[in-house]
This record gives structure tokens, C-alpha cells and sequence, in this order.
């Protein structure tokens, strides 16, 4: 059957299930319009919570956070909401993204008839997973961007105050922003790597996402254990933070480097076991 298949004239399989289509099926669900909605509210809800609250001014102890220079300009606000969300909400976009892949379609009945269309397996995954990284890309630069511009409207556009004292020139604010977006995207290719490879285990998406959440939780909470000593050095969540090194008067890349190096390779595993088990699995639904 693949002979003849393999031999159709005008059969491609590089040309089945192109990127185009994937993305337009997963940008028409509801999910993706919701995870839309809630990213682009989180940005207004901390203005709102601001005004009520008032203008932050450090903690008891006085130490001034970058909570607390969140309204002095829109680059501080757009950093105050990544940094209040780059530990639990952006994981979600991310898991359901890429969680949501594979066993969707096996909860609908419908991986077997897109296998025989027939659409290489290799090549499913492939186009899925390259549609679920997008939008999570998109997912990470949403929320930043509302920022941006809610904040401009709330606060102005102005210089990046440093929590440390001093400011980042205006030029350097969004090349610095840019980068801090693109270190949370390649920490969170481990939650994306546990999500593919949960959604090639299972048919029930609910499972692969929330799977993906939970272990990413697990992570944070062992990166707590401080007993744990030079140990917490190979957990993905020891390093989420580490952009905060590209808000400083002197970019220092050392931990972003480590974390980026961590991530990579974690997440390169978890796609490999993926495409490894979707290859060998038997489909039934």
C-alpha cells in the first residue's frame, strides 16, 4: 500500500497537511480565541488593580522591587506583567498549544482518517508541532505588546527604571524587552516538549495539558527545596527567571545562557520520545 501510494502520480508527502491549513484550524478554535482573550484582560486587570491599589512603593523592608516601579513608564509595566506571569500563566498557552496536538485529534476519531489522506506520520508532527510553537511564540509576544500599549495610554512611554537604581536608555528598552521574550519562549520549551509527548500518549487532551501543567509545577516546587543544593542547577524552573540579568545597566548573559542550554535540552528529548512513540503507536481512533 505505501508502494502504490508513494508512487501516485502527484503524491508529495512534503505537500500533505500544509502549515497554512494547520494554522487556520487551530487559530478557528474556541480555546486559542479564549487563551487570546485572557492574555490581552491580564495586562488591564493590573492597571485597574493599580489605581485602586495605588502606586507601589516597596515592600516593608524597603526594598524596591520591579512589582514596584510597574507604573513608571510602559516598558516597567510590560516587565511587571511578564514577570507576574512568566511562572504559571504563560505555561498554560504553551501546554494547551502543544497538549492539545495529537490527542484531540484521537478524541475525535479523526488521527486515522488524516493518516489515511494519507498524511505521513512524520510529517503530522511535524506540521502540529511547528503550528503549536507559533502560537505559543504569538502567545508570548501578545502579552507584552497590550502591555506596551496599555501601559503607554496609562503610563507613557518612557525609560525602563531599574529596581537597582538608574534606567535603560529608551533606544535600549525594546531590544531589551525583545530579549526577555525570547529567553521566557525558549524556557518554556520544556512545558511544550512534556505536552507533545504526553499528547502522543494519550487520547484524552484534558490529560497531556494538564499533565504538562502539573509537572512544570513539580519543577518550581523542587526548585524550592534549597536541600537540594547545586542539584536545582539541572531544573528548567531554576533558571525562568534569569532575564531579569537583561534588565540591568550591563547585560550579563551568564544565566540566561545555562537556562537557554537547559531548556534546549530537555525539550529536544521530550520531541524525540514524542516522534519515537507516535511512529510505533497503533492507531485506533
Amino acid at each position: 500500500m505505501s508502494t502504490l501510494v508513494d508512487s501516485a502520480p502527484g503524491y508529495r508527502a512534503r505537500h500533505t497537511l500544509p502549515l497554512r491549513v494547520e494554522a487556520v484550524r487551530q487559530l478557528k478554535r474556541r480555546r486559542t480565541m479564549v487563551m487570546a482573550a485572557v492574555l490581552g484582560a491580564l495586562p488591564l486587570v493590573l492597571i485597574i488593580a493599580f489605581a485602586i491599589g495605588g502606586t507601589p512603593d516597596g515592600d516593608e523592608g524597603g526594598r524596591i522591587t520591579l512589582i514596584d516601579t510597574a507604573t513608571a513608564s510602559a516598558a516597567n509595566f510590560a516587565a511587571t506583567s511578564l514577570f507576574v506571569s512568566a511562572g504559571f500563566l504563560l505555561v498554560v498557552p504553551v501546554a494547551l498549544f502543544h497538549g492539545d496536538t495529537v490527542a484531540s485529534e484521537a478524541s475525535w476519531s479523526s488521527l486515522r482518517y488524516l493518516l489515511a489522506a494519507p498524511v505521513p506520520r512524520s510529517r503530522l508532527l511535524w506540521s502540529k508541532l511547528a503550528v503549536a510553537l507559533g502560537f505559543s511564540a504569538a502567545a508570548m509576544v501578545l502579552l507584552p505588546l497590550v502591555a506596551l500599549i496599555a501601559g503607554t495610554i496609562a503610563y507613557g512611554w518612557g525609560p525602563l527604571e531599574l529596581p537597582t537604581g538608574g534606567s535603560l536608555a529608551t533606544g535600549d528598552t525594546a531590544p531589551r524587552l525583545a530579549l526577555v521574550v525570547a529567553f521566557i519562549f525558549v524556557s518554556q520549551l520544556v512545558t511544550a516538549g512534556l505536552a507533545f509527548w504526553l499528547s502522543t500518549k494519550t487520547d484524552a487532551p484534558l490529560g497531556a495539558v494538564g499533565g504538562a501543567v502539573g509537572l512544570t509545577i513539580v519543577g518550581n516546587v523542587l526548585d524550592a527545596v534549597t536541600a537540594l543544593g547545586s542539584w536545582r542547577d539541572v531544573l528548567p524552573a531554576h533558571w525562568q527567571f534569569a532575564w531579569i540579568d537583561a534588565l540591568q545597566p550591563q547585560l550579563e548573559w551568564g544565566g540566561m545562557v545555562k537556562g537557554a542550554a537547559v531548556s534546549v535540552t530537555y525539550a529536544l528529548v521530550l520531541f524525540a520520545l514524542a516522534f519515537r512513540n507516535f511512529a510505533r503507536k497503533d492507531i485506533v481512533s
